[in-house]
């Protein structure tokens, strides 16, 4: 899908954002490093598959997003496939309160080690993800509920999607889901071989 799939263009509106630098990337000028690792490398950020793997791929996603919720058995076999990737998870709740309610809750349950668990289960929700449907999830997943809603409330909860949003800004994401892989970003749902073809090319930079 190319009409979906581009080089990543960081915004000028963004230049005064003093973590993170405003400069294009594309193929032939990449990403910069701190703006790398600002995306690939925050401690407050989800890891899946290999967490010392030679390519990140980043996903931005709502639970609210239906096409977030169909991504969801590609990932698994994405993951699956690919014993070097490693794959980043970037909570970004545009859909209204629900989403943040979801995104902070599934955050929250990362100390009690059981963020897969509410992931999957908030994505395989059938109703909208708000605070009564997400706190079903919470107790099927056998998570402490006292914890979880002071952790909601917790500094890394917060950092986390304070810097899901700047990032998105600052890059000019325009919807959920989202991937970034190497120095090229896609929006949308995508098949198998599409996301494998993506990470593929990533890869292929870094030889």
């Amino acid at each position: 899908m190319p009409d979906r799939r581009t080089a990543l263009a960081l915004g000028a509106a963004f230049l005064a954002l003093p973590a993170l630098p405003a400069t294009a990337a594309t193929r032939d000028n990449p990403m910069p490093e701190e703006l790398r690792e600002a995306l690939e490398r925050d401690p407050n950020a989800p890891v899946l598959g290999n967490p010392d793997g030679d390519v990140t791929l980043t996903e931005f996603f709502d639970y609210n997003c239906p096409f977030c919720r169909r991504m969801v058995p590609v990932m698994r076999q994405l993951i699956g496939a690919d014993p070097k990737l490693r794959l980043v998870f970037r909570e970004w709740p545009i859909f209204g309160e629900g989403s943040d309610f979801a995104a902070r809750a599934a955050l929250a349950s990362l100390p009690q080690g059981k963020y897969w668990q509410m992931h999957t289960g908030l994505m395989a929700l059938k109703a909208r993800a708000e605070e009564a449907t997400v706190m079903r999830v919470v107790r099927d997943a056998g998570l402490d509920e006292g914890r979880l809603r002071r952790d909601m409330e917790g500094e890394a909860v917060l950092a986390h999607l304070a810097r899901s949003q700047e990032l998105a800004d600052h890059m000019g994401l325009v919807g959920t889901p989202s991937f970034i892989a190497g120095d090229e970003g896609a929006f949308g749902a995508y098949t198998l071989a599409e996301m494998q073809g993506m990470v593929a090319r990533a890869r292929a930079t870094l030889r």
